[in-house]
C-alpha cells in the first residue's frame, strides 16, 4: 500500500473528488453561517450592516458578499465576546501573545478540540509520521497554540509525546540523542539553535534518529529547508496554522512532494484577496490569505483576514487546494525608500551567502530624513575572520540585486546574536 493510500484508508474525505469536497464544503458553510448569525451578537451586526443573511448564500462563490473579520475584530470583542456558544460548553482558551495590544483569544469546545487534535493527526501522516513513531514538541505550551495543539494531534495519530516545550537548548539535545525520537515539531529557527547547540557539543546532527521535521509558526523559505535537511538528514516540511483560525494543522506538506501545504479544505475555505482593496486575486496570483471555518463551534470565523501573503494553487495529491509558502505578512513589510521589503526576503538572501549563517537582525533608522537600514548578521563558525567583509560585499550586492535596497552589513562572529525558543523577532524598526 502506498503512502495516499495509506493516508486515504485512515481518513477517506482525502480521496474526494473536487465535487464532493465542494458539496460538503456547501452544506458546512450553511450550517456555519447560522449558527454565527444566531450565537453571536458582532456577527448578526457585520451581515446586517453589509446587508447580507446567511438565507443568501446559496453557492460558494455567494461567500465573497459576507464581510470580513479582522484581528480587530476579535480585540475590541475581548476577551470572550466573540464566542458562539456558552461559557459552560468551552472546554479550553488559548491567547495570542498581545505584543501589539490585546491578545485575540480563542476558545474550543470538546467537538472543536478532537476536531483539531485529528488534522494535527492528519498533517502528521501527511509528512511522514507513523503510530508507534516517538514526537519531540519542542513548541511552546501555555496559552500559545503550538505546544498543546502538537501534543494532542501526535497522541491522536499513535505517536509517542515527548512533551519538551521550548528552551533549555542544551537539554534538548541530550533528549534528542538519548530519546530517539523520529520526528520534531518546533519552529524553524528554534530548529537553527539546536543546531548550533549539536555543534557546540560536537555531536553530529545527522546521527540522530529523527527523520521528519515539521516545522511553522513563522514564514520560513527553500533556504532555511535546505539549511535544515542538509545539517540533520531529515524531511524537513511546513505545517501552517494560526490561532484565531483553530492553530497548527490548518495546512501541511506531504513529504514526499514538499511543494507547499495542502489546506484541509472539508474544515476550512480559503480564499486569496487584495491586501489593500480587499477585491478577490485573481487564480494564482500572491494576496492575503482568508479563512472561513466549517466546523469549528466556540469560535467559528468567517472571512477572517490573516495577513499572511501567499497564493492559492491546484491539489496534487488530493483534491484540496495547495498554498505556496508564506512570503511575508502584509503587516511584516517594511518600507525602506519606497521599496516593500519582507524579513523572509533578506533571509533568502542571506542562505544565498555561503559564508553567513540564518542568524541575523535588521535595524531600520531615519536619520536626516532618509530611512537607513543595517542588517546584522552571524558568519559561520568556519568563515575565517578576514574572509568577513567580502561576505558583507556579497550579501549587500544581493540585496541591491535581487530586493533593490542598500544596506549596511555587518558580519559577527557565530553564536553573537541571542537566540530564540519560539518565534524568532528579526526586526527593529527605530524611525
Amino acid at each position: 500500500m502506498t503512502h495516499i493510500q495509506e493516508l486515504v484508508a485512515a481518513d477517506p474525505i482525502l480521496g474526494a473528488t473536487r465535487a464532493q469536497l465542494e458539496s460538503l464544503q456547501l452544506e458546512r458553510l450553511r450550517k456555519t453561517l447560522h449558527h454565527a448569525y444566531a450565537n453571536n451578537a458582532r456577527y448578526r451586526q457585520k451581515f446586517s450592516a453589509a446587508g447580507v443573511h446567511p438565507d443568501d448564500l446559496r453557492s460558494l462563490s455567494d461567500l465573497a458578499q459576507f464581510p470580513f473579520t479582522t484581528k480587530a475584530d476579535l480585540r475590541e470583542a475581548y476577551p470572550f465576546g466573540f464566542f458562539s456558544v456558552p461559557m459552560d460548553q468551552v472546554a479550553r482558551i488559548h491567547a495570542s501573545s498581545g505584543t501589539t495590544g490585546k491578545p485575540t483569544v480563542v476558545g474550543y469546545t470538546k467537538n472543536d478540540l478532537a476536531a483539531w487534535s485529528g488534522l494535527v493527526a492528519r498533517s502528521i501522516r501527511a509528512a511522514g509520521g507513523r503510530a508507534g513513531m516517538k514526537v519531540h514538541i519542542a513548541y511552546g505550551y501555555g496559552l500559545f497554540t503550538g505546544g498543546l495543539g502538537a501534543h494532542y494531534g501526535a497522541e491522536a495519530a499513535g505517536c509517542t509525546v515527548i512533551p519538551m516545550s521550548g528552551g533549555q537548548t542544551e537539554r534538548q539535545v541530550q533528549l534528542i540523542c538519548d530519546f530517539a525520537p523520529q520526528i520534531i515539531m518546533v519552529t524553524p529557527s528554534y530548529m537553527l539553535a539546536i543546531l548550533d547547540e549539536f555543534r557546540r557539543q560536537k555531536l553530529d546532527p545527522r546521527s540522530t534518529s529523527l527523520r521528519v521535521g515539521i516545522f511553522g509558526a513563522e514564514p520560513w523559505g527553500e533556504g532555511m529547508r535546505a539549511e535544515i535537511e542538509s545539517a540533520f538528514g531529515i524531511d524537513a516540511c511546513d505545517i501552517y496554522g494560526l490561532s484565531e483560525v483553530m492553530g497548527p494543522g490548518v495546512a501541511q506538506e506531504f513529504a514526499h512532494t514538499k511543494d507547499g501545504p495542502t489546506i484541509w479544505e472539508d474544515h476550512f475555505i480559503p480564499e486569496i484577496v487584495d491586501p489593500h482593496s480587499g477585491n478577490p486575486a485573481a487564480d494564482g496570483e500572491e494576496g492575503e490569505l482568508v479563512f472561513t471555518s466549517l466546523t469549528k463551534e466556540a469560535m467559528p470565523v468567517i472571512r477572517y483576514r490573516t495577513r499572511d501573503l501567499t497564493r492559492l494553487m491546484p491539489g496534487n495529491v488530493t483534491a484540496m487546494r495547495r498554498m505556496a509558502k508564506i512570503g511575508g505578512r502584509s503587516d511584516d513589510m517594511l518600507i525602506v525608500r519606497g521599496v516593500n521589503v519582507f524579513p523572509s526576503q533578506v533571509e533568502e538572501m542571506i542562505l544565498r551567502c555561503a559564508g553567513l549563517a540564518p542568524h541575523y537582525e535588521i535595524e531600520l533608522t531615519r536619520p536626516n530624513r532618509l530611512d537607513e537600514i543595517r542588517i546584522v548578521v552571524e558568519a559561520r563558525a568556519e568563515l575565517a575572520h578576514e574572509s568577513q567583509p567580502a561576505e558583507a560585499l556579497l550579501l549587500a550586492a544581493k540585496l541591491k540585486d535581487h530586493i533593490g535596497i542598500s544596506a549596511d552589513i555587518r558580519v559577527v562572529p557565530c553564536g553573537s546574536l541571542a537566540r530564540s525558543a519560539g518565534k524568532a523577532r528579526h526586526v527593529r524598526d527605530l524611525r
